[in-house]
């Protein structure tokens, strides 16, 4: 059986456009990115494949998405109640003070190196 494969649109974050089939996913579908950047180094390298779940639990010390000042922002969460923050792991990169929780909008639960299987790394249990 031969199958075609499902092209995936790889386009600038500034371009992206709607699209029926992207839509019609759920949100609440676990997505992954590829990490690009240092600024979460040693533990996440650029070329890093991350699973992010959308409505996971992010607490003190998860690793997350976040939208903040319009743009996408892979962080570690740090904080209570009284204050949260964002930090990156590479002290070269400033920390980000956020009002609540409603600007993360996923937790990496996995991590993986592009092509090796037994890489993989959970964050989650």
């Amino acid at each position: 059986m031969n199958k075609k494969p499902f092209p995936i649109p790889v386009v600038p974050a500034g371009e992206i456009r709607t699209d029926a089939a992207l839509d019609a996913c759920s949100s609440a579908e676990p997505f992954v990115l590829m990490v690009l950047g240092d600024s979460m180094e040693p533990e996440f390298v650029e070329g890093d494949i991350i699973v992010i779940e959308p409505e996971g639990l992010a607490v003190d010390g998860s690793y997350v998405m976040a939208w903040l000042e319009n743009e996408w922002i892979f962080r570690q969460l740090s904080g209570s109640e009284g204050g949260w923050k964002l930090r990156a792991l590479n002290p070269r990169y400033p920390t980000a003070s956020i009002p609540d929780l409603s600007v993360i909008k996923g937790v990496i639960i996995q991590k993986s190196k592009p092509g090796r299987r037994k890489a993989a790394k959970r964050y989650v249990d």
